[in-house]
């Protein structure tokens, strides 16, 4: 039988990685719903559009009215991707994450509630936890959020938004937190693609600090897997955390990459920390593992290789455009 989807966000980075995943599956319809920012892909959008187990709306999920063209149906399942993510943005300016992050879930509450769609998967992220000290284990499911910036404090608020539906509505609902991503299709302000633009273009690659905080990098495709799993197997009311298991500093990750380039490491230049600098996460995926079989697929050697190919392909491509 034919699963139907809504995908919100489905432009973006992780969400268009998780849209080509489930493209590949014979039983699924898709519907991606995007306001189509600065950090989307309406090339891709158009392209799949040809598909016919595929549509494409463009929308602001904080809008009713134009909510309302997306439910013209009843999903199976609303897959919430759509979300401000960038951490410097929000120290500029949080108002935007907050109208989006915030409202955008709630808009996706109701919808369920009314009966738009059987159940809600909401995107979340580990900064909802805080950050670490070296030797503290990872955050677990069990982990009280403690967000340390305005970006993360908009996603805890969403968190438990979501969890406060799941208590009081008994709402179909799941909620999944993801260590640090990387691969194609992430945007340019990212840290990763950032190094790489900078490398080919021979500029000085600006490393925050001391470069000693830790991330734990996931490759998207592995995500993308984690989260079908998760729609297709997942327990209402769970929260499930994916990781990548690949602790690393980001000082190490620009000399990976600079050597992967053959590009001195001269080009590193260290500026003023940003504020409120969360210093390490890492994830425990063991109950995702242990419930549902995942495993991550990509090493990060590989995944590295894989997301500098792509990113060389495309400026390559820019400058023959």
């Amino acid at each position: 039988m034919t699963k139907s989807y809504l995908i919100t966000g489905g432009a973006g980075f992780i969400g268009l990685n998780f849209v080509k995943q489930m493209l590949q599956e014979s039983n699924v319809r898709l519907t991606v719903f995007d306001k189509l920012t600065y950090a989307s892909h309406p090339d891709e959008m158009d392209d799949l559009s040809k598909l016919s187990h595929f549509r494409f709306i463009k929308g602001d999920i904080t809008l009713q009215h134009e909510l309302d063209r997306v439910f013209d149906e009843a999903y199976d399942a609303i897959i919430h991707f759509a979300a401000e993510s960038h951490v410097d943005r929000s120290i500029e300016s949080a108002e935007p994450f907050i109208h989006t992050n915030v409202l955008g879930t709630y808009r996706m509450l109701e919808a369920v509630l009314k009966g738009k769609a059987k159940k809600l998967i909401h995107i979340s992220t580990d900064e909802v936890y805080g950050d670490l000290d070296r030797d503290e284990p990872a955050f677990t499911e069990q982990t009280p959020i403690s967000p340390n910036n305005p970006y993360s404090a908009s996603k805890a608020s969403s968190d438990l938004l979501v969890k406060s539906f799941i208590h009081t509505h008994q709402l179909p609902a799941m909620i999944t937190r993801c260590s640090n991503n990387y691969g194609p299709y992430q945007h340019e302000e990212k840290f990763i693609p950032t190094i790489i633009r900078k490398a080919l273009n021979g500029e000085k690659i600006p490393i925050y600090g001391d470069g000693q905080q830790i991330r734990d990098w996931l490759y998207v495709e592995d995500h993308a897997r984690a989260i079908q799993q998760i729609v297709e197997s997942g327990t209402t009311g769970q929260v499930y955390n994916i990781g990548g298991g690949n602790e690393k500093t980001n000082l190490d990750v620009t000399k990976k990459i600079l050597t992967h380039l053959g590009i001195s490491h001269d080009q590193i230049a260290f500026i003023q920390d940003r504020k409120g600098h969360d210093r390490r996460y890492a994830i425990d995926a063991s109950r995702l593992k242990r419930e549902l079989g995942w495993t991550q697929a990509t090493s990060f050697d590989e995944g590295i290789e894989k997301t500098i190919n792509w990113y060389r392909a495309k400026y390559d491509q820019s400058e023959e455009g």
